[in-house]
């Protein structure tokens, strides 16, 4: 009775957790936020509810407004996002009258005023019955309450201060049961915007000119996580902002601990506290806290609050000035040191970075993206334009293909990780087991891995991934054609062998050495860049797949060109239709099939000193090589090839595995498995670097026996460390479960894959665009190459740098691949973002393409 008590409570919080992912996914997806940095802004926060964050809101407004010495241009903008128990209690109705009163009794001038702009139905019934707007389409009602107070001398400016609610409910409760109970439903995004909105109306727009002229206070309800009105905890709601803050901790007895896990929750989740303040109750808990903080976060204190309801509390501002005060000059100190960060981090990157793939002569100050966080999808973007703000933009090369995390998920696995460091540091891997490496090695053989992988064997990144696997090929290529055997039995042999790769030409496996003996000639292998570069391999120039003018084209290269080949061989109804197995019968495959069997015979038997020990391919999409998509035929074909000549097959997944293309791994796509498999990038969901190379059983056994030398004798420092292993097990199983990501979808076969993420019709719309030569998509991706010649096209070209910066104005950060461009998104992204992403995309290339045009005619 028990367990089954605890399974149903179990699967009714699975079932609210989908609900929660649910509404926030298909709510109205967040627009660009622009947050202003203009004047110092920070958000209120409390370890508990009651502990006196309004007090606090209170004496910060009356340090920066009622000081003798403050300017009388002053503004102070309190805002109270989410206020529960209205009317009878209102945090920004006590502000305003308080510092109205203070300002009567230090005989100071001050103009105030109170808005509460939206409640719902029953707290508006109660405050102003049948004198209020209800909105049917937000449930909530339009109050337009406002009132305001003026202490004025004459001849004189006042300070002002501007209190406001944004959204009330009756009861007194937390904000989710409150909207529960009286219909009053606000989505995340509504209350961000909202936020954001009333920011910059009431200090940019409020005429506040001078940096330190204005300051806002954005206070929230109950503790650091109280549940918002949608159900996400505060700390969460927020996050998107990410206002540097104050937390309210607690004086009583055990309101250490509950201080101390306000600000872990709020530092996990990469907010600033710039201050701790509790009130005195005699126990002196600002001892240990400040200890616990080791002076990273200054702790001050307020004397004891009066009990008493009646007393007006006059007395105790007056007595709490000096704290207000020092809290007010910290806040304001940590935000010009803030400012003066973002603005000089440019010049100091460029004097001692060496940024990767960068020329940096091209590259000037204004043109360095400052990154003060990311959220999600998002980078939060420092940017000045006469006034300075903080700005997002869709990071839409997903880091460099690592990102895949949603903000849920960003979280989760900060906590994770944070566990794992935690308990387990580094730990040494070779003959030791631990639950992450383990978890994680599981999870990839029954994932990725499943029906053909039995080993796995972690290193540090993609290209330490395909040098592991290189040397795996190789043994088991030497141990099946019994060049190993000969080698053991006669050590001194004459005959020399010299093991090369079979892959495609546009192909790049990574960095190191190695990894790029495996690859064609290209820009990353000539003399200037690596001149040990031989490459040792036989490259072969492959079948592209691609949409152009609303159609998908197969492009064949001229070794395939046959009087032979029907219309329907090369003409594709749709991109799926490239993946379709019935496409083995074809006079395409037999095509293929032939010219790849006698490409290989120049280097089948063992009478020549050159042999292919390994193909090495990335399934269907080549990367760094332009986003081009292969057609799935010709590489299935080519793998059946090597396994007759029994040649083993890497699949190079560094880039396509784990949902990248729509399914957990691209060998799906292929109808075919491979020997090897590399690993990495989405595999922690891109948040830390770890890679694996993943083998079968026969090629394990090649490696084993009696003596150590004949063991794989590589290996890193941080082989499956802990961190990592825990952010690829979380990752693993997020991505693929339909309760945590709403993408995944199934097929009667039960297959499991990506909706489709990418608009259709404008998909089509940008392939038929002038400007455009060919577009691909598949699962996160979506490229387009520029129609370009000569030096305007290729990996150095510069040809679109214009249309880059349109984009970025337009809240998306994208880096070329020369004139090849791409939008990449996570698995967990919403179609609906994405969508977006198109929008803007074909609006700034209509733009782009206008430009050119009159640049030609001039």
């Amino acid at each position: 009775m028990f367990l089954s008590l605890l399974r149903c409570r179990h699967h009714h919080h699975l079932h609210c957790l989908r609900f929660l992912l649910l509404h926030q996914h298909h709510s109205k997806p967040l627009s660009t936020l622009t947050i202003p940095l203009s004047h110092p802004t920070y958000i209120i926060w409390s370890s508990n509810t009651s502990l006196g964050k309004t007090l606090v809101s209170t004496g910060l407004s009356s340090s920066f407004l009622l000081s003798p010495s403050s300017s009388n241009t002053k503004k102070f903008l309190y805002l109270k996002p989410l206020q529960t128990g209205f009317p009878s209690d209102s945090d920004s109705r006590f502000l305003f009258q308080k510092l109205s009163s203070l300002s009567l009794r230090r005989n100071l001038p001050l103009f105030s005023s109170h808005s509460i702009l939206l409640s719902s139905l029953s707290a508006a019934k109660s405050f102003k019955p049948n004198k209020f707007s209800f909105n049917a389409l937000q449930d909530m009602c339009e109050l337009g309450f406002y009132e305001e107070r003026k202490v004025l001398e004459e001849g004189r400016v006042a300070p002002e201060l501007v209190s406001e609610t944004l959204y009330a409910w009756e009861g007194a409760l937390s904000p989710h049961l409150a909207a529960e109970k009286e219909g009053g439903a606000v989505g995340d995004s509504e209350v961000v915007k909202k936020v954001e909105r009333r920011l910059r109306k009431g200090l940019l727009e409020g005429g506040v000119e001078r940096r330190l002229d204005g300051f806002c206070v954005v206070e929230t309800a109950g503790g650091v996580a109280s549940p918002g009105p949608s159900g996400t905890l505060q700390c969460d709601l927020y996050r998107p902002l990410r206002f540097p803050g104050v937390l309210v901790g607690d004086g009583r007895l055990g309101g250490i601990s509950g201080t101390i896990s306000a600000y872990e929750s709020l530092k996990l989740r990469g907010y600033d506290v710039v201050a701790v303040v509790i009130e005195d109750h005699g126990l002196a808990n600002e001892i240990p806290l400040m200890s616990y903080l080791r002076n990273r976060v200054p702790v001050l204190v307020l004397p004891p609050i009066p009990q008493d309801q009646s007393n007006d509390l006059m007395e105790w501002f007056d007595e709490s000035c000096n704290v207000f005060n020092s809290l007010k000059d910290i806040m304001l100190e940590a935000y010009l040191e803030r400012i003066q960060r973002l603005n000089e981090m440019p010049e100091r990157a460029g004097n001692v970075f060496w940024w990767p793939f960068t020329q940096h002569k091209l590259v000037q100050p204004c043109n360095v993206t400052v990154i003060d966080s990311r959220y999600g999808e998002n980078f939060s973007v420092y940017k000045v334009q006469n006034k300075e703000f903080i700005t997002q933009q869709f990071d839409a090369c997903a880091s460099w293909w690592t990102q895949g995390p949603d903000a849920t998920l960003q979280i989760e696995l900060a906590r994770d990780m944070g566990y794992a460091t935690a308990r387990f540091g580094h730990v040494m891997f070779p003959e030791n087991v631990y639950e992450p490496a383990l978890e994680c090695a599981e999870l990839l053989l029954d994932g990725v891995g499943k029906g053909w992988a039995s080993r796995v064997y972690f290193s540090d990144n993609g290209s330490t991934a395909i040098e592991i696997a290189l040397k795996m090929a190789f043994r088991k290529f030497s141990s099946d054609h019994g060049i190993f055997l000969e080698l053991l039995e006669n050590n001194s042999a004459e005959r020399c062998i010299e093991l090369m790769v079979l892959a495609l030409k546009g192909s790049y496996h990574g960095d190191t050495l190695g990894a790029m003996e495996a690859q064609a000639p290209s820009s990353y292998t000539g003399f200037l860049q690596q001149p040990w570069y031989t490459g040792r391999g036989f490259f072969l120039d492959p079948p592209t797949v691609f949409m152009h003018n609303g159609k998908w084209t197969l492009s064949l290269p001229e070794v395939f060109h046959s009087e032979t080949l029907k219309l329907e061989d090369i003409t594709l109804r749709s991109r799926d239709e490239i993946f379709l197995k019935s496409r083995d019968k074809s006079n395409l495959a037999g095509l293929y099939s032939s010219y790849l069997s006698q490409q290989l015979s120049q280097y089948s038997g063992l009478s020549g000193i050159k042999q292919i020990g390994a193909l090495i391919i990335e399934p269907v999409i080549q990367g760094a090589g332009g986003m081009h998509m292969v057609d799935p035929l010709f590489q299935r074909m080519l793998v059946n090839e090597c396994r007759r000549c029994r040649i083993p097959v890497i699949f190079d997944e560094v880039f396509t595995g784990f949902w990248r293309l729509g399914v957990e791994a691209a060998a799906e796509l292929l109808g075919c498995v491979p020997d090897i498999a590399c690993f990495a990038k989405l595999m922690t969901g891109g948040i830390i670097p770890l890679a694996a190379t993943l083998a079968t059983d026969a090629v394990f056994d090649s490696f084993t026996g009696d003596s150590k030398l004949k063991a794989l004798l590589h290996g890193h420092s941080y082989s499956a460390h802990a961190m990592g292993c825990t952010a690829a097990a979380k990752s693993i199983k997020w991505f693929k479960d339909p309760m945590t990501n709403l993408n995944i979808t199934s097929e009667k076969s039960q297959k499991m894959l990506l909706r489709e993420l990418w608009d259709a019709e404008l998909v089509e719309q940008i392939s038929s665009h002038p400007s455009v030569s060919r577009v691909v998509t598949l699962g996160t991706l979506f490229v387009l190459e520029l129609q370009a010649d000569g030096s305007d096209a290729g990996y150095a070209s510069l040809y679109a740098s214009s249309l880059l910066q349109m984009l970025r104005e337009d809240g998306i950060y994208t880096r070329p691949l020369g004139n090849v461009i791409y939008l990449m998104c996570g698995p967990c992204t919403s179609p609906e973002i994405c969508t977006q992403q198109l929008i803007k995309l074909y609006r700034r290339l209509e733009e782009f393409t206008e430009v050119k045009r009159e640049m030609e005619i001039n």
